[in-house]
Protein backbone atom coordinates (compact mmCIF):
# COMPACT_ATOMS: atom_id res chain seq x y z
CA UNK A 1 0.00 0.00 0.00
CA UNK A 2 1.26 3.59 -1.03
CA UNK A 3 2.10 5.78 1.93
CA UNK A 4 -1.30 7.82 0.54
CA UNK A 5 -3.29 5.42 0.79
CA UNK A 6 -2.05 4.19 4.07
CA UNK A 7 -2.38 7.92 5.32
CA UNK A 8 -6.67 7.55 3.73
CA UNK A 9 -7.14 4.33 5.88
CA UNK A 10 -5.92 6.87 8.88
CA UNK A 11 -8.90 9.38 8.14
CA UNK A 12 -11.42 6.37 7.71
CA UNK A 13 -10.51 4.92 10.99
CA UNK A 14 -10.02 8.31 13.22
CA UNK A 15 -6.47 8.41 13.70
CA UNK A 16 -4.69 10.70 11.28
CA UNK A 17 -4.53 14.07 13.31
CA UNK A 18 -4.07 15.66 10.16
CA UNK A 19 -7.59 15.03 8.87
CA UNK A 20 -9.29 18.78 7.82
CA UNK A 21 -12.15 17.66 5.24
CA UNK A 22 -13.71 15.32 3.33
CA UNK A 23 -14.65 16.45 0.03
CA UNK A 24 -16.43 14.45 -3.10
CA UNK A 25 -12.93 13.81 -4.87
CA UNK A 26 -10.67 14.09 -1.75
CA UNK A 27 -9.55 14.58 1.78
CA UNK A 28 -8.19 17.35 3.18
CA UNK A 29 -5.05 17.42 5.27
CA UNK A 30 -2.49 20.01 7.03
CA UNK A 31 1.20 18.76 6.15
CA UNK A 32 3.32 16.94 8.69
CA UNK A 33 5.91 19.76 8.58
CA UNK A 34 4.74 23.83 9.00
CA UNK A 35 7.56 25.50 7.48
CA UNK A 36 5.30 27.21 5.78
CA UNK A 37 2.73 27.93 7.41
CA UNK A 38 -0.38 26.56 6.37
CA UNK A 39 1.25 24.12 4.38
CA UNK A 40 -2.02 21.67 3.20
CA UNK A 41 -2.54 18.89 1.15
CA UNK A 42 -5.72 17.87 -1.05
CA UNK A 43 -5.45 13.63 -1.11
CA UNK A 44 -7.56 12.22 -4.51
CA UNK A 45 -9.78 9.80 -2.77
CA UNK A 46 -8.52 6.60 -4.74
CA UNK A 47 -5.31 5.23 -5.92
CA UNK A 48 -4.70 6.88 -9.14
CA UNK A 49 -1.19 7.84 -10.19
CA UNK A 50 -1.68 10.49 -13.20
CA UNK A 51 -4.85 13.00 -13.75
CA UNK A 52 -5.23 12.13 -17.19
CA UNK A 53 -6.48 8.93 -16.25
CA UNK A 54 -9.42 10.59 -14.62
CA UNK A 55 -12.45 10.83 -16.83
CA UNK A 56 -13.19 14.41 -17.21
CA UNK A 57 -16.19 15.02 -14.83
CA UNK A 58 -14.13 13.73 -12.69
CA UNK A 59 -10.76 15.00 -13.45
CA UNK A 60 -12.69 18.21 -13.32
CA UNK A 61 -14.09 18.33 -9.83
CA UNK A 62 -10.91 17.37 -8.24
CA UNK A 63 -9.34 20.26 -9.72
CA UNK A 64 -12.34 22.56 -8.62
CA UNK A 65 -12.32 21.08 -5.28
CA UNK A 66 -8.31 21.72 -5.03
CA UNK A 67 -8.54 25.43 -6.24
CA UNK A 68 -11.38 25.89 -3.60
CA UNK A 69 -8.85 24.13 -0.97
CA UNK A 70 -6.57 26.18 -2.01
CA UNK A 71 -8.61 29.27 -1.45
CA UNK A 72 -9.69 28.20 2.01
CA UNK A 73 -5.76 27.50 2.84
CA UNK A 74 -5.10 31.15 1.48
CA UNK A 75 -7.00 33.21 3.63
CA UNK A 76 -6.95 30.78 6.73
CA UNK A 77 -3.05 31.41 6.69
CA UNK A 78 -2.91 34.66 5.11
CA UNK A 79 -0.72 33.69 1.92
CA UNK A 80 0.44 36.26 -0.25
CA UNK A 81 0.79 34.06 -3.29
CA UNK A 82 -0.19 30.42 -3.39
CA UNK A 83 2.06 27.71 -4.51
CA UNK A 84 0.19 24.54 -6.67
CA UNK A 85 2.44 21.76 -6.90
CA UNK A 86 0.94 17.73 -7.70
CA UNK A 87 4.26 15.70 -8.33
CA UNK A 88 4.40 11.84 -7.53
CA UNK A 89 7.47 10.33 -8.21
CA UNK A 90 7.82 9.54 -4.28
CA UNK A 91 4.38 8.87 -3.76
CA UNK A 92 2.71 8.11 -6.89
CA UNK A 93 -1.08 8.56 -5.45
CA UNK A 94 -2.77 11.77 -6.80
CA UNK A 95 -1.81 14.73 -4.31
CA UNK A 96 -1.40 18.73 -4.17
CA UNK A 97 0.90 20.15 -2.01
CA UNK A 98 -0.47 23.91 -0.94
CA UNK A 99 1.93 25.95 0.06
CA UNK A 100 0.29 29.50 1.64
CA UNK A 101 3.54 32.09 0.82
CA UNK A 102 4.77 35.11 1.75
CA UNK A 103 6.91 37.44 -0.27
CA UNK A 104 10.92 36.83 1.22
CA UNK A 105 9.85 33.83 3.10
CA UNK A 106 12.92 31.81 2.11
CA UNK A 107 14.97 34.80 3.22
CA UNK A 108 14.53 33.85 6.76
CA UNK A 109 15.68 30.31 6.36
CA UNK A 110 19.07 31.77 4.67
CA UNK A 111 18.05 31.30 1.27
CA UNK A 112 18.12 34.54 -0.99
CA UNK A 113 15.18 35.02 -3.54
CA UNK A 114 11.50 34.20 -3.56
CA UNK A 115 11.72 30.40 -5.39
CA UNK A 116 9.77 27.08 -4.65
CA UNK A 117 9.60 25.48 -1.51
CA UNK A 118 12.19 23.07 -2.85
CA UNK A 119 15.07 25.58 -2.70
CA UNK A 120 14.73 25.18 1.09
CA UNK A 121 17.36 22.43 2.35
CA UNK A 122 15.70 19.12 2.76
CA UNK A 123 16.99 18.15 5.77
CA UNK A 124 15.57 21.17 7.64
CA UNK A 125 12.06 20.84 5.67
CA UNK A 126 11.38 17.38 6.67
CA UNK A 127 13.47 17.90 10.73
CA UNK A 128 11.72 17.16 13.63
CA UNK A 129 11.34 20.71 14.55
CA UNK A 130 9.40 21.39 11.78
CA UNK A 131 6.31 19.41 13.07
CA UNK A 132 3.23 21.43 14.51
CA UNK A 133 2.71 20.61 18.36
CA UNK A 134 -0.68 19.38 19.08
CA UNK A 135 -1.95 22.88 20.20
CA UNK A 136 -0.66 24.72 16.75
CA UNK A 137 -2.07 21.56 14.49
CA UNK A 138 -5.40 21.66 16.28
CA UNK A 139 -5.36 25.85 15.71
CA UNK A 140 -4.66 25.06 12.02
CA UNK A 141 -7.10 22.58 11.27
CA UNK A 142 -9.72 24.67 12.94
CA UNK A 143 -9.26 28.23 11.09
CA UNK A 144 -8.77 26.02 7.89
CA UNK A 145 -12.20 23.96 8.18
CA UNK A 146 -13.95 27.44 9.31
CA UNK A 147 -12.41 28.89 5.80
CA UNK A 148 -13.71 25.20 3.69
CA UNK A 149 -17.00 25.56 5.32
CA UNK A 150 -17.62 29.05 4.19
CA UNK A 151 -18.24 27.97 0.39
Amino acid sequence: MCLICERIEMIKNGTNPYFVKELSTGYVVIGDHQHFKGYTLFLYKNHVTELFRLDMQERTLFMQEMTAVAEAVSRAFGAQKMNYELLGMGDSHLHWHLFPRKFGDLGKYGVNGNGPVWWYPKDKFYSDSARPSNEQLESMRSSLLKELNSF
